[in-house]
């Protein structure tokens, strides 16, 4: 089955765009991508790589909706979407100007995924697409088995994320919050950041439902609301 007759591609957030890629640990990243995506100068493959918290799928994201502002095709897929289908799903793809795979760790170990991302990679480059992937490790140190495909992720652009310190984590939560039209003063801010998980998935999934009650309740987020709605 071509990835044509499937209903594939993330939808993408709106939240999710270069311009609220918060936090200074990983500007300078989103920068050299946005700088990527809008000049690609024949680089075939982008690889961003991190943890699972660091927001790769976010750029991902950010890259096809630069793309689609410029007027280019582009789709978002997470591996884990594709799975279900098995890898002739990768076919057809390279239809798009911008191709973004996130969690390409999945296929990992997996000889027809990887030979099919090897040659979704060449036609992709034989187009002047951009392919855009992300890793948890860098190529070389992820599991994969297929030689030529680990030396073509390696000769292309490698962009390392770093985890998030707290600092940056407060002002993450702080715009997503001013985003949402939610007034968080810095008291409360602080006392979330000191009861919440240091995930920054899970801090912005406490906003999600801090959000939600306020607005149910309409009340204004408190120290004491906060207590009540997160039992702490």
């Amino acid at each position: 089955m071509s990835a044509s007759q499937l209903p594939l591609g993330i939808k993408l957030r709106d939240d999710a765009r270069f311009g609220n890629f918060h936090g200074d640990r990983n500007a300078d990243a989103a920068s050299r991508l946005k700088a990527v995506c809008s000049q690609p100068r024949g680089i075939p493959v982008v690889v961003i790589c991190g943890d699972s918290d660091t927001g790769k799928s976010h750029l991902l994201q950010a890259a096809c909706h630069d793309a689609e502002h410029r007027g280019t095709l582009a789709v978002c897929i997470s591996i884990a979407e594709l799975e279900p289908f098995g890898p002739e799903a990768l076919a057809g793809l390279d239809g798009a100007d911008v191709i973004c795979l996130d969690d390409l760790d999945r296929i990992a170990g997996q000889p027809a995924w990887e030979e099919a991302v090897f040659h979704l990679y060449n036609r992709v480059q034989d187009r002047g697409g951009l392919l855009i992937v992300s890793l948890s490790e860098v190529p070389t140190a992820a599991p994969f088995k297929l030689p030529d495909l680990v030396s073509r992720l390696s000769h292309g652009l490698l962009i390392q994320l770093g985890i998030y310190r707290d600092g940056d984590r407060l002002r993450i939560l702080m715009a997503r919050a001013e985003q949402r039209g939610l007034v968080i003063g810095d008291d409360v801010a602080t006392f979330i950041m000191r009861r919440a998980p240091r995930r920054l998935g899970d801090l912005l999934a406490i906003l999600d439902t801090l959000d939600e009650n306020s607005l149910q309740a309409q009340r204004r987020l408190t120290i004491p609301f906060v207590k009540t709605v997160m039992g702490w």
